[in-house]
């Protein structure tokens, strides 16, 4: 469903968000998107998402849909993501497993996060990729830097102790800030970037 306002032209962002942990991100991500009249969000949740998002946060889909302004359905390879046709901004897979890694670097778009993120890279769009998985294999680093050859980018969800951050949140609050700063998003008040000592 489009919840946009009408007359107002907005810039796109597609959301994906996989069975990685790490769903806060996604979460944090689309509460600070729902806050900005000008950005339109574009969400797809894969089957193991939702289950991780049920253990990590409590939440159901139709929780974090609810966050979005437009949802699709994972197999909905029709869906308007899936064309480069359609103008965005670019795509953040928050978080990403290394199943969907693998299917980006290998152009494999089985279904519509893998999809939509081959059009972002196609289209030569702004891909940002939050890969969780630890420790890493040798496939892992390969298909990461597949991607990044492709023009993607790696965004690990690190924390910055430089920060000194005192909570969780405060911690996913910098790491959302830093990807979203990345598009151009209004993230005032997230995290206060480092200008030296």
């Amino acid at each position: 469903m489009n919840n946009s306002s009408e007359g107002l032209k907005k810039k796109r962002l597609i959301i994906g968000v996989t069975g990685a942990t790490g769903a806060v991100y996604a979460v944090r991500m689309l509460q600070v998107l729902q806050a900005q009249p000008e950005w339109e969000t574009h969400l797809v949740i894969s089957s193991a998402g939702v289950v991780n998002l049920k253990h990590e946060m409590d939440m159901k889909r139709s929780d974090l849909a609810a966050l979005a302004d437009v949802t699709h359905g994972i197999n909905d390879i029709a869906a308007s993501i899936s064309s480069g046709g359609f103008k965005t901004e670019g795509m953040i897979i928050a978080p990403c497993s290394m199943k969907t890694l693998s299917a980006v670097a290998h152009g494999f778009g089985d279904n519509l996060i893998s999809r939509s993120a081959d059009v972002v890279l196609k289209e030569r769009r702004r891909l940002v990729v939050m890969p969780r998985e630890t420790p890493l294999n040798l496939v892992h680093i390969k298909n990461m830097l597949s991607v990044t050859e492709m023009g993607g980018i790696m965004f690990p969800p690190m924390p910055a102790f430089y920060s000194k951050s005192d909570s969780m949140m405060g911690m996913v609050n910098e790491t959302v800030g830093r990807v979203l700063d990345m598009f151009g998003v209004n993230v005032d008040g997230l995290y206060t970037p480092w200008e030296g000592l």
